[in-house]
């Protein structure tokens, strides 16, 4: 999208990453900005989570404290088990869970991380009970499930294909309502699990005060970016779809997805010290 955006408004838009604290870094670096347009944040489903795990030391309040620009894609995590789990299938994963009350760990990339939430979710609505096992990142978490020190893991599509394919890993269903175009023989949870989703997504934020036609040529821009052929290629490969969204809607989305994962977090009683 920063391709697009730089030949689509004759100037360079540069791609400045700046991690730590589950993206919120990089949420305030941008609330703190100028509000002309030359500084937007991407916002994204860690947003939607740490407004609650976080709330007791978040400085911000991201619906209140940015301008909502654009949505930009969705794509599912995908539930996988280490091959020694006797489960095909979500239906004998939560029968072989709840003959194996705590008996089975799964891992994450850390505390109130996505993978974290999408397994407290499907813990609470299939009605398992799962050990949590955080560590700080995927990739470790993704180690110790193929050497069987956990058994279950929520992991977006990019970092789990490889090690499906591969048989290295199990995967019995993708989080998202529908099934992905890159597993499309791999059920949903919800087939199983009614109404279960547990989606990362992506979207634009500016800074409040930023003018109004600058928002409307941003969402214009990024919105004919996600209607064209090569980037819906792009995220199709990705295992991700576009959002083409008002602002409105995708603050309205943002919203709903936060007031979502607020239920699931204070349920399970998370807490980020």
């Amino acid at each position: 999208m920063g391709d697009w955006l730089s030949n689509r408004l004759g100037q360079p838009v540069i791609v400045e990453n700046k991690p730590g604290a589950a993206s919120n870094i990089a949420t305030e670096t941008v609330i703190n900005a100028a509000s002309d347009g030359y500084t937007i944040a991407s916002v994204t489903s860690a947003n939607a989570i740490n407004a609650t795990v976080n709330k007791r030391t978040l400085q911000f309040d991201y619906l209140k404290q940015l301008i909502p620009v654009a949505g930009m894609s969705q794509g599912p995590s995908v539930l996988v088990v280490n091959p020694s789990v006797p489960a095909s299938n979500v239906a004998e994963l939560i029968a072989y869970a709840k003959a194996n009350p705590g008996k089975i760990n799964f891992g994450s990339p850390g505390v109130g991380s996505t993978g974290h939430l999408a397994a407290e979710l499907f813990k609470a609505m299939a009605g398992v009970d799962l050990v949590h096992v955080p560590y700080r990142g995927a990739a470790p978490a993704m180690t110790d499930l193929m050497a069987g020190h956990v058994q279950v893991v929520f992991d977006s599509m990019v970092s789990v294909l490889p090690h499906v394919q591969a048989g290295r890993v199990r995967a019995l269903a993708v989080t998202s309502k529908a099934r992905s175009p890159l597993l499309p023989d791999l059920p949903t949870i919800a087939e199983t699990v009614p109404g279960y989703e547990a989606i990362i997504w992506f979207g634009v934020g500016v800074p409040r005060g930023t003018p109004g036609e600058i928002v409307a040529r941003l969402n214009r821009e990024i919105n004919a970016g996600l209607a064209s052929a090569e980037m819906t290629e792009k995220f199709a490969k990705l295992g991700t779809t576009p959002m083409v969204m008002t602002p409105e809607q995708f603050w309205g989305f943002a919203r709903g997805e936060t007031e979502k994962w607020q239920q699931v977090i204070e349920r399970a009683g998370i807490k980020v010290d």
